[in-house]
């Protein structure tokens, strides 16, 4: 449930900063971890959510801020296209669950990218519907920022890659 996964990540996250020296490390870590929820996640998303095939990369942003994140954080991000090209996108949170119990981060962990988690299952989620990204943070509350950001560049559609092999 969201509310026991939002009351046991700070845990999680406490004791990889134990486990990892480095800020890179923990970050890492939270990447590799949220990939292998995302990969499993989306059937999940599918199943509950009934959504039809996107046929746009901003369909597929909004998808994620309006359907996806309402689903499992019960937030919607907004969503902006941050390229002419139209394959970046920043999802703008203005509240984030999993920093409802964290004041701010130690001084000594100034690197750290807490959230990191989410930028995996967005990523591992992504990739099994044949849609390669780069999911990063842009902006974080935590770090001082006005918003939490999450940034989204769709690299390409591996579905179009094999076909065209075909």
């Amino acid at each position: 449930s969201r509310e026991l996964f939002v009351l046991t990540y700070g845990a999680l996250v406490a004791q990889l900063c134990k486990d990892y020296e480095k800020d890179e490390d923990v970050n890492t870590c939270l990447d590799r971890m949220g990939y292998g929820i995302g990969i499993r996640l989306i059937e999940d998303f599918l199943a509950r959510s009934a959504v039809k095939k996107c046929r746009s990369y901003s369909e597929t942003a909004d998808m994620i801020a309006q359907v996806a994140f309402k689903m499992y954080l019960g937030v919607t991000p907004s969503v902006s296209c941050s390229s002419a090209a139209g394959n970046e996108f920043s999802l703008i949170l203005d509240k984030n669950p999993l920093v409802d119990f964290v004041e701010e981060l130690p001084a000594e962990r100034a690197s750290l990218c807490y959230c990191n988690l989410l930028c995996g299952v967005i990523r591992g989620a992504l990739e099994m519907v044949h849609l390669a990204a780069e999911v990063t943070f842009l902006q974080d509350k935590l770090k001082g920022d006005a918003v939490t950001e999450i940034g989204i560049v769709f690299l390409k559609n591996t579905e179009d890659k094999k076909h065209k092999r075909n």
